[in-house]
């Protein structure tokens, strides 16, 4: 081999070598194709995950105003439009199901909706009292909640006002359905979100 060949050689086996050291650096600049995916999260009156209920009781008196703060993390990728359904079960009734996304066939109470862009967290307050609650049997029923300063009517019932939940549904629009969705395609399989906190209806201390 003349000289000639001894450069080419070497210029061809520095260009392999950069090329080799460089995957890894590469590699670690640009992202991975991460799963899209939403989340959903409840946080209490200082927007922290504690002092879900006045004075930490869970015990609701009429009248208690009751501060919550809900957050929606985009993650799909794209600009979706999205609801959050809010529900009032008791403990018999079938709450929401992660497995087959099956949402509550509870009707909702209240609705959230908004349009989120690409990685957007959306807060908003959720804030409520019970306004009325009427004894049946050895059931107390809530006729009356308060939301957001709007007075709404209802009839969630349960055994000596122990266990109710209220029930946060994520909903996201689907453009074929033209219609709001309680699951979403994520890898090929359905996903879906929500979230419940439980309290209990007390007439006095």
């Amino acid at each position: 081999m003349n000289l000639d060949d001894y450069r080419t050689l070497f210029v061809a086996v520095s260009l392999v070598l950069i090329l080799i050291s460089t995957v890894p650096v590469i590699s670690m600049v640009i992202p991975r194709n991460a799963e899209p995916f939403f989340a959903m999260g409840v946080l209490g009156e200082n927007m922290m995950a504690a002092q879900y209920y006045p004075d930490d009781n869970p015990n609701i008196q009429v009248g208690s105003l009751v501060r919550w703060h809900l957050g929606v993390y985009n993650h799909m990728g794209s600009v979706q439009y999205v609801a959050v359904r809010v529900k009032l079960l008791n403990s018999t009734l079938p709450s929401s199901n992660s497995s087959s996304c099956v949402p509550s066939d509870v009707p909702a109470f209240f609705e959230f909706r908004h349009v989120l862009v690409k990685n957007e967290t959306w807060w908003f307050p959720f804030y409520w009292s019970i306004s009325e609650v009427m004894p049946q049997g050895d059931s107390l029923v809530i006729t009356q909640l308060v939301v957001n300063n709007m007075t709404l009517g209802l009839n969630a019932q349960a055994f000596s006002g122990y266990n109710f939940r209220v029930v946060f549904e994520l909903w996201v629009y689907d453009e074929v359905l033209q219609g709001f969705d309680f699951a979403w395609k994520s890898g090929g399989e359905d996903r879906c979100v929500w979230n419940q906190i439980w309290f209990n209806v007390t007439l006095s201390e």
